[in-house]
């Protein structure tokens, strides 16, 4: 069973009360883990996954979640179906994905964290927000009569869609 698989089941296996202590612990953990990538401007890692999770303080199954949750905000992605303990990692953090990924999952216990002045001013820090919330905007593209229309038909837009 792979790491991942592993931290699926362990969240599964519990009652409602055991997984929000489960989270809660990862949570903890997971927040440390990047306080120290942040302080050290660590953006890259090469090693096991084992090797990982000691010189992290973090349990195979942890290194499962913790690759999962870092894995869009990789230079190239880790297939984490396939990742156990003796998994050769290669893992090189884009650090302007990450913050915004850390904005989408939400996780203002991260992307609130101090280090990250490490890295960019509160200033630049605004400004990746500001691109993160206009990128998850719906935004229409007006249409004019005697435009192709938009469905792909081939048509114009008046004769097709646009038919009153």
């Amino acid at each position: 069973m792979n790491l991942h698989e592993m931290w699926l089941d362990k969240l599964r296996a519990g009652t409602r009360q055991q997984t929000n202590a489960l989270l809660h612990d990862y949570y903890g953990k997971e927040t440390e883990v990047y306080r120290t990538i942040l302080t050290e401007k660590a953006d890259s890692f090469t090693g096991t996954a084992k090797e990982f999770g000691e010189k992290y303080g973090l349990a195979g199954y942890e290194v499962g979640a913790f690759i999962d949750g870092i894995n869009t905000s990789l230079e190239n992605k880790v297939d984490i179906s396939t990742l156990e303990e003796d998994t050769q990692l290669e893992l090189k953090i884009v650090w302007r994905e990450l913050y915004k990924n850390m904005l989408k999952a939400k996780a203002d216990w991260l992307y609130d964290l101090p280090e990250w002045d490490n890295f960019y001013t509160e200033d630049e820090r605004r400004e990746i927000t500001r691109e993160f919330r206009y990128s998850q905007q719906a935004h229409s593209v007006k249409v004019g009569r005697n435009d192709p229309c938009p469905c792909g038909s081939g048509k114009k837009y008046k004769n097709c869609c646009g038919m009153e």
